[in-house]
Order: C-alpha cells, then sequence, then structure tokens
C-alpha cells in the first residue's frame, strides 16, 4: 500500500529546506580563532570584520542585519536570489529555534576585485513540531565570492543533510558517489544497519534536479513498505552536467531517518 505525503507533512521538510539554504547562505559565519586554525596563510582583516558581522546578526536572528551583507544582486549556483533567501531565512527563524554551527576555512584566495573563501560548515540542530523532536546534522562545502564588503555569488561544491526523528530512529548508511560524469551510471543505496525484529519498514527514495524552486516547493513522496534491508536502486545514466539531490526516508514504528545529498553531475 501507498501512502503519497510529503515531506514537510512528516517533518517539515520546507523549513528543512530552508535551513539547508540558510547554512549554505551563511557558511561563512565563523570565529576569527577558527579562522587561524584553518590555515596559515593569516585572513584580511576586512574579510575577518565581515564573517563576525555577519555571525553577530545571524545569532540574533535580525534578518535585515544579515541581508545587508549581500549583494542586491546575490545568486549562487543553485539560482537563488537574494529574495529567494531572505523569504527562507524568515521562515527558518520561525520553525528553528536551536541551530549550532561551526565553519572552517579551507583556503581563501584574491581573484581580482573578489576575495574568495572556501568553506567547510558542520551543523547540528534540535527542534519539535506537532509534539515530535528531530535532530539534524549537516556538512557542506562551498566557495563564497566577496566584492566591496558584500556577498555577491556562492558555489556549492557538497552537502548531505541527515535528519532523524522519534526514539529509534533507523541507523542508516548511505552510499552514494559525490560525482559523476554525465552518461555514467550509478547505485544510490541506504542501508539500514541494525536488526529490526518484529518492526516494519517503509520509505522513499527521490531523485531531483537542483533548483531554487526545490528549496521552496519541495517534492511529494510515495512511502512503500520495504525489505529489511533498506533501499536499493541503480540510477539510470543522467545526460546533462546539471546537479541532483538524492533524498530517501525509512520509517519504522518508532522513529525515521532521513538523507538528502548533492551528486554533481560533470562533463
Amino acid at each position: 500500500m501507498r501512502n503519497k505525503l510529503s515531506l514537510r507533512q512528516l517533518l517539515l521538510l520546507s523549513p528543512f529546506q530552508g535551513l539547508i539554504l540558510f547554512l549554505l547562505s551563511i557558511g561563512i559565519v565563523i570565529s576569527p580563532k577558527t579562522l587561524l586554525q584553518a590555515q596559515t596563510q593569516p585572513v584580511p582583516n576586512d574579510l575577518q570584520t565581515l564573517i563576525t558581522q555577519i555571525q553577530t546578526a545571524a545569532n540574533r536572528h535580525d534578518i535585515q542585519g544579515v541581508m545587508q551583507f549581500y549583494s542586491p544582486q546575490f545568486t549562487n549556483s543553485d539560482g537563488l536570489t537574494y529574495p529567494n533567501l531572505q523569504q527562507s531565512l524568515t521562515q527558518l527563524w520561525k520553525d528553528y529555534k536551536d541551530v549550532k554551527y561551526n565553519t572552517l576555512v579551507e583556503s581563501w584566495n584574491q581573484e581580482g576585485n573578489k576575495t574568495v573563501a572556501q568553506t567547510v560548515t558542520k551543523i547540528q540542530a534540535t527542534g519539535q513540531h506537532l509534539g515530535r523532536t528531530f535532530n539534524l546534522t549537516s556538512t557542506i562545502t562551498s566557495k563564497q565570492h566577496f566584492q566591496n564588503q558584500k556577498l555577491v555569488y556562492q558555489e556549492i561544491i557538497s552537502e548531505k543533510t541527515e535528519i532523524t526523528a522519534g526514539n529509534n530512529p533507523p541507523q542508516i548508511d548511505v552510499r552514494l558517489p559525490q560525482s559523476v560524469k554525465v552518461g555514467q551510471p550509478f547505485d544510490f543505496d541506504v542501508i539500514v544497519e541494525q536488526p529490526l525484529g518484529e518492526d516494519r519498514l517503509a520509505g522513499a527514495a527521490l531523485n531531483e534536479k537542483i533548483s531554487s524552486e526545490g528549496y521552496l516547493n519541495p517534492s511529494a513522496l510515495e512511502l512503500d513498505l520495504l525489505p529489511a534491508g533498506g533501499i536499493f536502486k541503480r540510477i539510470p545514466a543522467i545526460q546533462t552536467p546539471q546537479n541532483h539531490w538524492f533524498s530517501a526516508i525509512i520509517v519504522r514504528g518508532d522513529g525515521m531517518s532521513i538523507v538528502t545529498q548533492r551528486v554533481n553531475v560533470e562533463k
């Protein structure tokens, strides 16, 4: 039997995607101490000051304070724009009360009149909805392009996010490449690692092209009964060099796990 519902109905995927957007967009928010740990080359004072100011505004959930550091022409590699960002951040801060993140600047360089910083952000968050507690962990690598003290462009290199809810969410092992070539088939496996006893599993998997629309209007999934091992899919070759999100949800009687991971499809 199939049950068609959106992940928003299960666990408010729309705020979940909003959280991803938030983390992608302020992934540069870190402390000067972390900057120095990331690399030996000193970070320019103006970049360090800008980062501190963004962090202060974000911790206050001050939407105008954050947005003043973004160019009105801001875009990212997924097609997000300044208005998309502001809308999602506003909704996010209504739904999430506890977000902790730690970002490392892996490298930075000057490209003409732009400063480009590559960062790795690790996030943990907890939240409540309709009496349900959920936990989120995420790792995102991105490049931030600054010009005239404004963030003007962002390139997402990799991302993986997991959400768990309930007293005993399934422990899963996700096997999915970070990048593939156009025309190359590959496997998407979500393996349930612990014994289930008498429990039955339901779940679904989804593959969608990454776009700004996907952040704001998440797709629906149809849940099916699953074999005990999890979800095992052979993905046909993708014929165009456009990045994709691969998502899966696995539900048992007393918990569920959701994962979303980016796959870069390259020429």
